[in-house]
């Protein structure tokens, strides 16, 4: 299988430049200073309207991982007006107040869009006891990536348990992503260890801002050229 390359996208033209760049697919999301909310879905119909690639939308409304009811009711309408305004799926990620994986919120919420892939986001990277996490989130149905840093702080302080992660358990390397602080240098280590699939966002702006810069096209190209040279190795 050939590497993923996924770009956060928070405008048009971030997509557009994403697209041009050679990335295969968009995470939309709002408010990055609260690491990713749910954007309007006019921006999402919007970065519809700019591109092809497929759409995964962020259903979180807080800058918590944990959940209500209300919140979940909430989050169910929301997503689908996503599906109407062309969204491909979806990245969630629920834990309870003990820093578990909220299994049942999950699924809940999973339910109501069934046949849509979806992600679960980097809330797996606030758990403690990582292999009870992953086997949670393999009973959620319509899970297709993890999105995962390996550590709370990013990519570089997980480096290690990714890749040992993803050595041990082929069926978590097929769905882990990097994400979270991935730098060029992390990729041969983790492509090594069986992970296919990488995530990027502040790395493919100018000088790494949110708020003054759009995504650079030449940046993702270097992403994608840095993927498809390890691609060819294999």
């Amino acid at each position: 299988m050939g590497s993923l390359l996924e770009v956060i996208a928070l405008h048009p033209a971030d997509a557009e430049a994403a697209q041009e760049g050679g990335a295969d697919r968009l995470e939309l999301c709002a408010s990055m200073e609260a690491d990713g909310l749910s954007p309007s879905v006019s921006t999402v119909s919007a970065i519809r309207r700019s591109t092809d690639l497929p759409l995964r939308v962020m259903l979180r409304l807080t800058d918590s991982f944990t959940i209500n009811g209300a919140e979940l009711n909430r989050l169910t309408a929301m997503a689908q007006s996503y599906l109407s305004a062309g969204a491909d799926g979806f990245v969630l990620g629920f834990l309870t107040p003990d820093n578990v994986v909220d299994a049942e919120s999950a699924g809940a919420l999973v339910s109501t869009f069934a046949g849509t892939p979806w992600t679960f986001h980097r809330a797996i990277d606030a758990v403690l006891e990582q292999a009870s996490a992953w086997r949670a989130l393999r009973s959620l149905p319509g899970l297709d990536t993890v999105l995962t840093a390996g550590s709370s702080i990013g990519v570089g302080h997980g480096l290690d348990d990714l890749c040992r992660l993803a050595k041990e358990d082929s069926a978590v390397a097929s769905v882990m992503m990097a994400g979270g602080g991935l730098q060029p240098e992390h990729v041969p280590w983790l492509y090594q260890s069986g992970v296919r699939r990488f995530h990027v966002g502040s790395s493919v702006r100018q000088d790494g801002s949110w708020t003054k810069a759009y995504v650079n096209s030449r940046f993702v190209r270097a992403w994608r050229n840095l993927l498809d040279a390890q691609d060819a190795r294999e």
